[in-house]
């Protein structure tokens, strides 16, 4: 199997990609949005609005924090979680930008 190739492709464009791998599971959308709607710091309280399992969400998790659409704050044995205020715009931006393309009328299909 080969490695990705990465380069001749723009920072913006490898940017949107990893943003759109960590928001392609229904579970992470599933996340975002209860974080979003408690709009408050949570751990264990996300296993309870799920329907899966601790482990699972725990790696999903993992996933969007690495791309910075939550942050984590440890409290004692357990982290909290909330979304990322200042990431979300920057990916709001560029979901924005990138949506915003205009697409010229084509009659090709």
């Amino acid at each position: 199997m080969g490695a990705t190739k990465s380069e001749g492709f723009t920072t913006q464009q490898l940017e949107l990609a990893k943003i759109a791998r960590a928001l392609a599971h229904p579970a992470r959308i599933a996340i975002l949005q209860y974080l979003a709607q408690v709009n408050a710091c949570i751990g264990g309280e996300i296993v309870d609005a799920l329907p899966l399992a601790q482990p699972t969400i725990s790696r999903h998790l993992k996933e969007l924090k690495e791309v910075g659409l939550i942050k984590g704050e440890i409290e004692g044995v357990r982290v909290n979680y909330c979304i990322d205020r200042q990431r979300w715009l920057e990916v709001q931006a560029l979901l924005g930008g990138f949506f915003n393309t205009p697409v010229n009328k084509q009659d090709c299909c």
